[in-house]
């Protein structure tokens, strides 16, 4: 796709055809060190092969942008729009998501001459300058930016099921001090704002902005390290039912969980799959990979609590947002002492005790586009901040991600908070 890159002359529409098209590659890039059959496996019904991604997100493209707005645009195959959709009920019927794994065909190369297609078709959409399309190509672009963080979710849960444990990819750990202590930052508190305040982009549930009252409050200035998360386990934190809530005790019971995801004990010693592959577990970084069950029963026996999603942006809207790793190919949080005096976004997403729902005054967008992020707005928990894995360009303090409860294997972590009395 390289030709299209330097396409026509540079203006402002050549500006977002850039964006356009490093987004396209990045996906690709991402993708490239899994093989064929990784790329073909589903590990759970959660998560979907690599090469599902790589087509959902150009069958976004496809059906909502090249159809529509295209005149003789030559759809590339009538039986991706079943096998590709992935929850939109007003588009038509689709192939279910627990079956992903079973598309055995169309193979790799067939999904990456689909995206050729489409990508070379959109860069002349682009380049148009059409204004009825290019909201919807922005909110294109952070869907695939979206999966490209599910592209590695899913491959690291599906190489830890490998029994030769092979990393995804050689990255080095960031660099930082051991044992650095938390500290807080005390929020006065009041009638405040929160939601986007609409300049640049934002999903739809990010808006409208309104107010809130919030009691004053203290946030922890860094987040749970491994660490301190052992000790709630050599506490027997997975043993005792006084510091979960009901549903997670249930899950604690059924499931058989011992500790975090990903987290083994050899001889004694602890280990944590990553996308580097096993390594021994490292006291001082963010604890990963907790369902909002583990992060609230731990802030239970910390004597602490979760924040809630208005605390956590009120208090990031006063911090410097620093860039996560997948820049710079560490697909790793930080150790504790890497970033700062306050560091919020792009370690691990920072479960809340917030329940998903619309803010006062939301409106889904009209047609098919407004099942993006509506119509999951029961049993779900907020996170905030972005992780490791997250686009740069991507996160902003009013990103609101959400998952069950009981999920782990997103990029999950722990701050605590507490009231002031």
């Amino acid at each position: 796709m390289s030709n299209l890159i330097t396409r026509g002359a540079p203006t402002s529409d050549m500006l977002r055809l850039d964006r356009f098209l490093a987004v396209r590659t990045l996906t690709e890039r991402l993708a490239a060190p899994l093989s064929p059959e990784d790329q073909t496996v589903q590990s759970m019904p959660d998560a979907s092969p690599t090469k599902w991604h790589l087509a959902h997100t150009t069958w976004f493209f496809e059906t909502f942008l090249l159809r529509p707005y295209v005149s003789g645009y030559r759809v590339f195959d009538p039986a991706y729009e079943y096998l590709f959709n992935s929850y939109y009920e007003a588009v038509g019927p689709r192939h279910p998501r627990p079956q992903r794994g079973m598309v055995t065909r169309p193979g790799v190369g067939e999904i990456l001459a689909y995206r050729r297609h489409v990508t070379e078709a959109m860069a002349d959409l682009v380049e148009r300058g059409d204004n009825r399309c290019m909201p919807l190509i922005e909110l294109g672009l952070h869907h695939e930016q979206q999966h490209q963080e599910l592209i590695l979710m899913d491959a690291k849960h599906l190489l830890s099921l490998n029994p030769l444990k092979p990393a995804y990819a050689n990255a080095q750990r960031a660099a930082g001090t051991e044992g650095t202590s938390a500290g807080w930052i005390e929020v006065e508190g009041g009638l405040v704002s929160i939601g986007h305040d609409g300049e640049g982009f934002a999903f739809d549930n990010e808006a409208p902005r309104h107010r809130v009252w919030i009691e004053p409050f203290a946030l922890a200035t860094r987040l749970v390290t491994c660490a301190e998360y052992m000790a709630f386990i050599d506490d027997g934190g997975y043993r005792r039912p006084e510091f979960w809530l009901s549903a997670g005790w249930e899950c604690v019971n059924q499931r058989g969980w011992e500790a975090p995801l990903y987290w083994q004990c050899d001889d004694g010693r602890w280990n944590v799959f990553t996308l580097g592959g096993l390594r021994p577990m490292a006291d001082s970084e963010p604890v990963c990979h907790v369902s909002a069950y583990e992060a609230a029963a731990y802030a239970k026996w910390a004597g602490k609590r979760l924040p809630r999603e208005s605390e956590w942006e009120i208090a990031a809207s006063e911090v410097a947002l620093v860039g996560n790793m997948l820049d710079s190919g560490q697909f790793h949080p930080a150790p504790a002492a890497g970033r700062g005096l306050m560091q919020m976004i792009g370690d691990v997403w920072e479960w809340t005790a917030s329940p998903y729902v619309a803010y006062p005054g939301y409106c889904e967008p009209a047609g098919a586009i407004g099942e993006y992020n509506g119509k999951f707005m029961a049993n779900q928990m907020v996170l905030r901040g972005g992780c490791a894995v997250t686009p740069n360009d991507h996160i902003r303090t009013t990103y609101r991600n959400f998952f069950p409860p009981d999920a782990r294997w997103m990029f999950g972590g722990i701050r605590l908070a507490e009231d002031l009395r």
